[in-house]
């Protein structure tokens, strides 16, 4: 999953590895968590402080772990995860979607009645996350530590996640009944992307 090659192209930052680049790192893992997460401010039904949390946490969890499991692996899968890393990614956030326009269509409420279940969380937390595998793969490389970008990824996306379910509340009430066909969209979109720039880039 790629997105913007200043912030997260390991070949350039790692050569100057401290804090201020691992934070550009985690900035830019984090845009595809802030994007899913106005989508989920924008159709969640009843987003109490308990589900900002839950999925600020799921999101940045797995944005965390995810380097630590490149970084324990090492190189010897590289080449097969980035084979199928933008595969995965865009049919996780596609069938979400896909689902959620589906749903908006079979609803007869108007606005925020989706209830974001467990494996639905899951599957947006891994599909956002995986990039961050082949970071973890970079540090390997460089025998560089992984504790500090772990803890720096994980309070990135954290916030990030934060910010974006409080932008898509914010933005709800401008949408009205087509905020669940604008998410669904919008999580196709991701997908999209991230398939392209895999792809052709």
């Amino acid at each position: 999953m790629r997105n913007s090659n200043l912030l997260i192209e390991p070949g350039q930052l790692l050569l100057y590895m401290d804090t201020y680049s691992i934070i550009l790192i985690a900035i830019g893992l984090s845009m595809d968590s802030l994007a899913v997460s106005i989508t989920n401010g924008l159709t969640i039904k009843d987003l109490n402080a308990k589900k900002v949390l839950t999925i600020s946490s799921s999101l940045a969890i797995f944005q965390a772990l995810m380097p630590l499991f490149g970084w324990l692996t090492g190189i010897g899968v590289e080449k097969y995860i980035r084979e199928v890393d933008h595969w995965i990614a865009f049919v996780l956030l596609s069938f979400i979607g896909a689902k959620m326009i589906y749903e908006s269509f079979q609803s007869k409420e108007t606005v925020n009645n989706v209830e974001l279940k467990p494996v639905t969380l899951i599957a947006q937390s891994v599909a956002t996350s995986i990039d961050a595998f082949a970071v973890g793969i970079s540090f390997a490389i460089m025998n560089f530590s992984i504790a500090t970008p772990v803890v720096i990824i994980g309070l990135v996306t954290f916030g990030f996640s934060l910010m974006g379910l409080q932008l898509g509340k914010f933005f709800e009430k401008y949408l009205g009944k087509s905020v669940e066909v604008f998410g669904g969209l919008v999580l196709i979109g991701i997908g999209v992307k991230i398939l392209v720039e895999h792809l052709f880039f």
